[in-house]
């Protein structure tokens, strides 16, 4: 179990709802990965108006944490705005933070980021801002007072996995509240290499719904979490340059 504020979780995997072909494909993921929480772009859906149901009209969300985020926000007044309109829209108060600052890239703007956060904790909300691999601004968020720091493995939807391994450990072993490695998974070794270097999350989507088969590609990535997680927990031997023997040689006759 881990701590995301005042909520609670079992599962580490966080899963976006985005880009799915199908409803029916949606929720054959969402049940394979037996996840809790379920992230989505306020922007993209119409919260008000029910002639253009939000696609998650089918879902039953009495059963997940919906986690709503500020994504195409370009502003800290923009990811503010957006996040009003999911407190109003009664969605849950945690939400993810989401500013971009280049449009090619789709890379986080730090300084956008850091003052949106500082806006809505002062508001009251559950903040997790979703940022670079950035250990100084990661640190000056947690003294900021977010909830959790969510870096990328690498820029979103390219599923090229960690890219700087040493700066998200750097993270991830200095924070004291919880990280969640969000964007750039691509598949379970992916994920478990995340989980492997101490991350308490994967945030996923496109990893999943763009997969051949999204289903088995969510149940892989729940076990490649497991994994890592348990891996981490047991503690994995150091890398040594030299051969080791994998049988004791002491004792051993010799003829």
């Amino acid at each position: 179990m881990f701590k995301i504020g005042k909520f609670e979780f079992n599962s580490r995997l966080l899963l976006g709802t985005g880009k799915f072909e199908t409803e029916a494909i949606q929720k054959e993921a969402i049940n394979a990965s037996e996840t809790e929480v379920l992230t989505f772009a306020v922007r993209r859906m119409n919260l008000y108006d029910e002639k253009f149901p939000n696609p998650l009209a089918k879902v039953d969300l009495s059963n997940f944490v919906t986690f709503p985020n500020t994504a195409g926000a370009t502003s800290a007044e923009e990811a503010i705005r957006i996040a009003e309109i999911a407190n109003h829209a009664n969605l849950c108060d945690m939400i993810k933070v989401e500013v971009i600052g280049d449009q090619e890239t789709l890379l986080p703007d730090p300084l956008e980021t850091y003052e949106a956060c500082k806006v809505l904790l002062e508001k009251g909300y559950t903040v997790c801002p979703y940022i670079s691999n950035d250990v100084v601004l990661a640190k000056r968020l947690e003294e900021l007072g977010v909830h959790a720091i969510m870096p990328l493995a690498s820029p979103i939807g390219t599923g090229r996995g960690i890219n700087n391994p040493l700066n998200l450990r750097y993270i991830i072993e200095r924070a004291n509240v919880p990280v969640i490695v969000d964007a750039g998974v691509g598949s379970p070794k992916d994920a478990c290499h995340a989980m492997e270097l101490g991350a308490d999350a994967i945030l996923l989507n496109t990893a999943i719904s763009s997969a051949k088969d999204p289903g088995k590609m969510a149940e892989a990535m729940k076990l490649g979490i497991q994994a890592g997680r348990m891996s981490y927990q047991a503690g994995r031997i150091p890398v040594k340059y030299t051969a080791q023997a994998s049988s004791p040689t002491e004792g051993i006759g010799f003829l």
